[in-house]
């Protein structure tokens, strides 16, 4: 079961500074995205992007969601952050 992790922004580059922050490495043709998908295999991966995300939140314009079941999306925000992680952790516990 893989989970899907959707980025969203009205800014252009909002979402290019943060990946690349994220992963410090160059995202190629990124510049105007305003949306970003990716799939991880591995549910738990999810939560240290979750973490990051929420660290940063405040130096980027930029809205996260995330499925865990088919065509089930939440809205990642400070108040919800910490319970998902935890729910994350229990949900898939290896």
């Amino acid at each position: 079961m893989s989970v899907i992790v959707n980025l969203y922004s009205k800014k252009n580059n909002e979402i290019s500074r943060f990946l690349k922050s994220y992963n410090e490495k160059e995202i190629i043709d990124t510049n105007n995205l305003l949306e970003w998908k990716k799939e991880f295999q591995n549910p738990i991966e999810i939560a240290d992007f979750i973490g990051v995300f929420i660290d940063n939140n405040q130096n980027y314009d930029i809205n996260m969601w995330i499925c865990l079941d088919s065509d089930f999306f939440i809205n990642i925000t400070d108040y919800n952050a910490n319970k998902i992680i935890r729910y994350l952790f229990e949900r898939y516990p290896y």
